[in-house]
């Protein structure tokens, strides 16, 4: 099979494209043969060496993937051969084929092709249980969103919108403000061109009710200000590569609650109808990932190196179909 391999810890170009034997299947796992996979910025830091958690090199990069079962090991539950997938790991996805257990993996919705649904998970979900379960998200509430033209973030103005909130979306360029207008935000914020401070102050006058920051660095201590007494920030990643420092007077004098988020910080039963809601956005097309960009396989590195610098709007794909 064709792989993209990461032979040693570096940048993105690094990542190279190779013939590989097929991965061997353990007892319980399925072989799915990949059609697209999704560029997440943790990809990036698995093959820098810089994740929080790390992956022994060589390895297959790759979290995210959408395809069809061709193989099984075992005892797979409901999934057989045939069953268009889509499935998340922390690496692997960016070969032709790869091994998952079938704890990974969900059935992708009839209708729903399989790009979008390899485009879907991990931003979405991310964002989502983040705001149901963790900003606490209700109709007609005010939330910032910062790095709103990346994965996480846009999905997270996409979800806003459909939860009946009112999405203040700060980023980098006019092309993804334009994008998160499209998606339904009612204010955007460009944060290379204004006092955002200022800028969040002039539309948010009584402040918001939660932030959601994946991007960190000097973006959030002017969205932490801008909420209203008792309102909530989420911590969800630092794709700024800088984590800030924040002053926790103000903390004190507004009563502010600060939490991070981990998939696994969510209680059962409200992770199983989270779960359950957002495959009903996403069958019923309320919902549907923003795929900014997509690269052949065998340009794999370039589409780490896109995710890398920034220039990702929405979602990056590889398109492993037609190998490339």
């Amino acid at each position: 099979m064709r792989a993209a391999l990461c032979p040693a810890y570096g940048p993105p170009e690094v990542v190279r494209v190779e013939e590989m034997p097929p991965p061997r299947l353990a007892d319980g796992q399925v072989l799915v043969r990949v059609d697209a996979a999704a560029v997440n910025f943790p990809d990036v830091l698995l093959i820098a060496g810089d994740y929080q958690v790390s992956v022994p090199a060589p390895f297959v990069p790759g979290s995210e993937f959408a395809g069809r079962i061709v193989e099984t090991s075992g005892d797979t539950g409901e999934f057989a051969v045939g069953d268009r997938v889509t499935g998340t790991g922390m690496f692997g996805a960016f070969a032709e084929l790869v091994a998952v257990p079938t704890g990974g993996l969900a059935r992708i919705p009839g209708g729903i092709a399989t790009a979008a649904a390899a485009a879907f998970g991990v931003a979405h979900r991310t964002a989502y249980h983040t705001l149901r379960s963790v900003a606490a998200i209700e109709a007609g509430d005010d939330l910032v969103v910062l790095g709103a033209g990346g994965g996480v973030g846009l999905a997270a103005v996409q979800l806003g919108v459909a939860l009946g909130a009112r999405v203040t979306a700060v980023a980098s360029t006019p092309e993804k403000l334009d994008v998160a207008t499209r998606y339904g935000a009612t204010n955007v914020i460009g944060h290379r061109d204004v006092d955002v401070r200022a800028a969040l102050r002039a539309v948010l006058p009584e402040g918001a009710a939660a932030v959601v920051d994946p991007v960190g660095g000097a973006l959030s201590e002017p969205a932490l200000r801008s909420l209203r007494r008792g309102g909530r920030f989420v911590t969800v990643g630092y794709a700024s590569g800088e984590i800030p420092r924040i002053p926790l007077n103000l903390v004190l004098v507004k009563g502010i609650g600060i939490v991070g988020f981990q998939f696994q910080d969510v209680p059962g039963a409200e992770f199983a109808r989270n779960e359950g809601e957002l495959h009903e956005l996403l069958a019923t097309g309320r919902v549907s990932p923003h795929v900014g960009a997509t690269y052949p396989l065998a340009e794999a590195a370039a589409a780490l190196r896109h995710v890398a610098d920034g220039r990702a709007i929405g979602k990056v794909l590889i398109d492993v179909s037609g190998v490339g």
